[in-house]
């Protein structure tokens, strides 16, 4: 059973909200602040944290930063600011996803549920390109893929993306050069029963961007989508 830990301030709106999560099968804890999402989290785990920004005491994007220093768990961050750059802001921290108040319930669920399939040791994530030996790390310039072990590195260095972000780089690589829709992106990375905003592609794009380093690895294609471009 996958373990929620919702972490959420507001009395009223939490215990709401486990109670819809239980009813669709879900294992759910609640924590009010950011000392308690992180003591929680410490003792008994989960496979989801789903977590509000604006909280008393420690902030989510604190919450997030710690729990990402120690442990690669989905996060999901949940707001009532709707900006493109708090969005980003999430996504550096190591969200795997940013969801907007207000919100309906079976848009969280299947976000939920999109995520832990994502992230499932088993699971799949962008397939690899096919070859002699389609689990050998794909090579591109400086650019190093392992889809086996989920790492990757730039000029020899690791660079630490989170599960999304990871999903999203694969599946770019799986046909170099090609322009991917941002439909086709959130049906293959995403869900293809997606709810949210295509917006939530460009965020990760950005963040995606500044993790690779000063080549313009992602290239947007004006009115149609995103390519992965090697440097020349």
């Amino acid at each position: 059973m996958t373990r929620v830990l919702v972490v959420e301030d507001e009395e009223s709106y939490s215990e709401a909200l486990a109670y819809m999560l239980r009813k669709e099968g879900f294992e759910v804890a609640i924590a009010a602040d950011g000392n308690t999402a992180l003591t929680e989290f410490d003792r008994n785990g989960a496979d989801i944290v789903l977590l509000d920004l604006m909280l008393p005491g420690i902030p989510g994007t604190e919450v997030c930063r710690t729990i990402r220093q120690s442990s690669s768990v989905p996060v999901i961050m949940v707001s009532a600011k709707d900006d493109e750059v708090d969005q980003i802001l999430g996504l550096e921290l190591g969200a795997d996803d940013y969801v907007t108040k207000p919100f309906s319930f079976r848009e969280l669920v299947a976000r939920i549920r999109a995520v832990a399939r994502r992230t499932a040791p088993a699971g799949g994530g962008a397939t690899a390109p096919t070859g002699d030996d389609p689990t050998a790390p794909q090579v591109i310039g400086p650019l190093r893929i392992d889809r086996r072990t989920r790492r990757v590195h730039m000029d020899g260095d690791e660079v630490q993306l989170t599960a999304k972000e990871f999903d999203l780089l694969a599946f770019l690589a799986t046909d170099i050069g090609a322009v991917h829709t941002r439909t086709e992106i959130l049906e293959n990375v995403w869900d293809a029963h997606w709810y949210g905003p295509t917006k939530t592609v460009d965020a990760h794009v950005a963040s995606l961007r500044k993790k690779l380093g000063a080549h313009d690895w992602i290239q947007a294609v004006r009115g149609v989508g995103f390519r992965l471009e090697p440097p020349a």
